[in-house]
C-alpha cells in the first residue's frame, strides 16, 4: 500500500515553507473589527457607590433619567469627564445613564464645556477604541452634540484629532446595503459609515481654519462636502 504524504504547515518566508509537501497558510486575521471591552469604568463604580446625582425612571415614555441636583449647579470638571467615562458601557443600565446624562450636561453646559476639553479625550479615545458598534454610534452622535455645544468648541478638538480619528479610519466604509430591503439602522442612525461621514463633516465645519487639513491628514479619504 502507498503511505500517504504527510503535509507540513508553514508560515511564509519560513525555511519550512521551501520544503517538499508543506502548505504555506496565510497571515492571521489583523482583528481590526474585533470587539474590545473596556473594564469596568470609574462611571460605574462611582454609580455603585452612589456617589452619581442621577437615578433611572421607568413611566409610559420608557426609560428616562431623573436628575436628583438642578444640572446647572452641577461640578462640570468633575462630572462631564466621569459621564463620558460612561460611554464605554454597554451594560444596563450604565450605559443609559451615561448617555443621556452626557446630552443633558451638553444641552445645558454652555461655556463650562470648553475648560474641560482636555479632559474628554481619553474617554472619548477609550469609547471608540472598544469597536463595539453600539459604543461606536454613540460616542458619534456625542461629538457631533459635542462641537455644537458651546462657542470655541470645535476649534479646541483639532489639537487631539490625532487621537480620535484613528478608528474614523476602521470604520469609515462600514455601511449596510440591505437593496431593495428596509435599512431600520439608516432610521435609528445606528450606520457607522454614515455617522463617520456626518461627523467629520461636523468637524470640518466648526473647527475652524485648521480643520479640513488636519481631517484630511488623519483620514485621507476624506472629501469636503461643505460649499465654499
Amino acid at each position: 500500500m502507498l503511505k500517504r504524504k504527510t503535509m507540513l504547515t508553514a508560515s511564509g518566508f519560513t525555511v519550512k515553507a521551501a520544503m517538499k509537501n508543506s502548505v504555506v497558510v496565510g497571515p492571521p486575521a489583523a482583528g481590526a473589527y474585533r470587539e474590545r471591552p473596556s473594564g469596568p469604568t470609574s462611571f460605574r463604580k462611582s454609580y455603585e457607590r452612589r456617589e452619581l446625582p442621577v437615578a433611572l425612571l421607568h413611566d409610559t415614555k420608557g426609560q428616562q433619567i431623573a436628575w436628583k441636583v438642578e444640572i446647572d449647579k452641577l461640578d462640570y470638571h468633575h462630572f462631564l469627564p466621569l459621564f463620558f467615562d460612561g460611554l464605554s458601557e454597554t451594560t444596563h443600565p450604565y450605559a443609559v445613564l451615561a448617555r443621556q446624562g452626557v446630552h443633558d450636561m451638553l444641552e445645558h453646559g454652555g461655556p463650562r464645556i470648553l475648560p474641560v476639553i482636555p479632559q474628554l479625550i481619553m474617554p472619548i479615545k477609550n469609547a471608540l477604541n472598544t469597536r463595539n458598534r453600539q459604543v461606536i454610534c454613540s460616542t458619534l452622535k456625542v461629538l457631533q452634540h459635542l462641537v455644537t455645544s458651546a462657542d470655541m468648541v470645535g476649534e479646541a478638538l483639532v489639537p487631539y484629532y490625532r487621537q480620535i480619528l484613528p478608528i474614523f479610519n476602521i470604520f469609515k466604509n462600514m455601511n449596510i446595503n440591505t437593496g431593495d430591503g428596509i435599512d431600520y439602522s439608516q432610521h435609528k442612525r445606528q450606520n457607522i459609515g454614515d455617522l463617520i461621514q456626518e461627523t467629520l463633516e461636523m468637524f470640518e465645519r466648526y473647527g475652524g481654519e485648521d480643520a479640513f487639513i488636519n481631517i484630511k491628514y488623519m483620514v485621507p479619504t476624506y472629501e469636503s462636502c461643505l460649499l465654499n
